[in-house]
C-alpha cells in the first residue's frame, strides 16, 4: 500500500487548524504543523505525533521550508489585516513546491466591494490560490463560528446574559458550526482530494437560530437561565477593548463590527443549514448546545460561584469605563484604499446570484 501523503497544515495552533492537525492524525496521516510559537497548543499536536515548524507564515522562506516533501495543505490565513500577504505567500510556495491539492478556508461572505478589508483580501486570496492548473482546491466557505458566541460564555454563566450586536432576538439568522465540523470538511477534503477537488463547500450547524435560542442554549449547558441582550457596536468594541482577548487587535475589532452588521441584514441566514458536514464527512454537525456543554466541561472557571460573580461584575465595570472607541476612526486610519462604494452581501446581485442553492449545498439533511 503506497505511503499517504504528507499534509502541511497552517495555522495550525488556531481555532480549526488544530482541530484539522488533530483528525488527520487520527487517520494517520502525517501531518507539518505550522505553528508560529511553542505553547500548549504545540504540546496537544507533538502528543498527537504531528511534526511541528516553527516559523512565520509570512515569510516566504519559512513557508517554502514548510512545503518541502508536502503533498498536500490546509490553508487558514489568520484573521489579521494583511490576510492578503498571507495568501500570496502560500500560494507561491504552494506554486514552487508544485502542491497537488490544497484546501482552502474561505469565507461565506467572501466578495469584491465588501466593506471589510479581510473580507476582501479572501476575495483575492480565492482568485490566486485557484489560478494554478496543475493543484487541485477545495474551498470551505465558513459564516458565523459558533466559537463567536463563546467570547461572552463567562458573561452569561456569571451574570445570565448573553450580550452581542445580533439585532432582533426572535428571528432566527445563523447556524453556527464548530470548529471540529469545519475541520471535518476540510479533512474529508484533504483524505479524499478525487472526490472533493474543484468543490465548495460551506458547514453549518443543523440548524438556524435565533439570538434568544443561542441564549436558552447556552442556559440549557450551563443550569441557568440566560437572556440575550442586543447591545451596540461600541459597547461590544468597548468590551473587547477591556478584557483583551488573547487575539484581539484592532483590525479583527473592525472586521467584527462589520460581520455584525451581515449578521442583522441577515445574510449568515441564507442557504442555512446546509446538509455540508454530513455529506463529506458521514457524521452529524453538532448542535450549539453540544457545543457549549463541551466548552462548560472544559472550563470548570465557568461554574457558578460567589467569586465568579464578583469577577463578571468587575469586569462589566471595567467595560462601562474604558474610553469609547472610534471605529470609524481606525478604519480611516488604516493604510489601504478605501473604497468609494462599498457594498454589503444582500446588496450585491453578484453575491446573491453566486450564493443561489447549488447541488452540492443543497444536499438534505440525514434524519436520524
Amino acid at each position: 500500500m503506497p505511503a499517504k501523503p504528507k499534509i502541511l497544515v497552517t495555522s495550525a495552533s488556531g481555532k480549526t487548524g488544530l482541530q484539522v492537525a488533530l483528525q488527520l492524525r487520527a487517520k494517520a496521516y502525517p501531518v507539518r504543523a505550522f505553528i508560529r510559537q511553542r505553547d500548549h497548543r504545540s504540546d496537544i499536536l507533538e502528543r498527537a505525533g504531528a511534526e511541528l515548524f516553527v516559523g512565520d507564515q509570512y515569510s516566504l522562506s519559512d513557508m517554502r521550508n514548510a512545503m518541502n516533501g508536502v503533498q498536500r495543505a490546509y490553508q487558514c490565513a489568520p484573521t489579521a489585516p494583511n490576510g492578503l500577504h498571507f495568501n500570496a505567500v502560500f500560494t507561491v510556495a504552494a506554486y514552487e513546491a508544485k502542491i497537488e491539492h490544497v484546501v482552502t478556508l474561505s469565507q461565506w461572505l467572501s466578495s469584491v466591494d465588501h466593506p471589510s478589508l479581510f473580507t476582501r483580501e479572501v476575495y483575492l486570496g480565492d482568485i490566486l490560490i485557484g489560478m494554478r492548473p496543475e493543484m487541485s482546491v477545495t474551498t470551505v466557505n465558513v459564516g458565523w463560528f459558533a466559537e463567536n458566541y463563546l467570547m461572552v460564555l463567562g458573561m452569561a454563566a456569571h451574570l445570565g446574559q448573553f450580550t452581542m450586536p445580533l439585532g432582533d432576538g426572535d428571528v432566527k439568522k445563523n447556524a453556527a458550526p464548530s470548529n471540529e465540523d469545519i475541520a471535518r470538511v476540510a479533512v474529508g477534503a484533504l483524505t479524499d482530494p478525487a472526490r472533493h477537488a474543484g468543490k465548495t463547500y460551506r458547514p453549518t450547524g443543523p440548524t438556524l437560530l435565533s439570538p434568544n435560542e443561542v441564549a436558552e442554549a447556552m442556559g440549557r449547558a450551563l443550569g441557568r437561565r440566560v437572556r440575550y441582550v442586543d447591545i451596540s457596536e461600541r459597547m461590544m468594541v468597548k468590551a473587547l477593548k477591556a478584557l483583551r482577548p488573547a487575539n484581539y487587535s484592532e483590525a479583527a475589532v473592525t472586521q467584527l463590527a462589520i460581520y455584525s452588521e451581515e449578521y442583522r441584514r441577515g445574510a449568515f441566514a441564507v442557504n442555512a443549514p446546509t446538509g455540508d458536514v454530513f455529506q463529506v464527512s458521514g457524521h452529524e454537525p453538532e448542535a450549539f448546545e453540544s457545543i457549549v456543554r463541551r466548552k462548560v466541561a472544559d472550563q470548570p472557571d465557568l461554574a457558578r460561584s460567589l467569586f465568579g460573580s464578583i469577577g463578571a461584575i468587575g469586569s462589566f465595570l471595567k467595560i462601562l469605563t474604558t474610553r469609547a472607541f472610534d471605529l470609524d476612526h481606525a478604519q480611516k486610519q488604516r493604510d489601504y484604499v478605501q473604497l468609494s462604494s462599498s457594498s454589503y452581501c444582500l446588496d450585491d446581485a453578484t453575491w446573491t446570484e453566486k450564493h443561489q442553492p447549488k447541488d452540492v449545498q443543497a444536499a438534505p439533511m440525514r434524519v436520524a
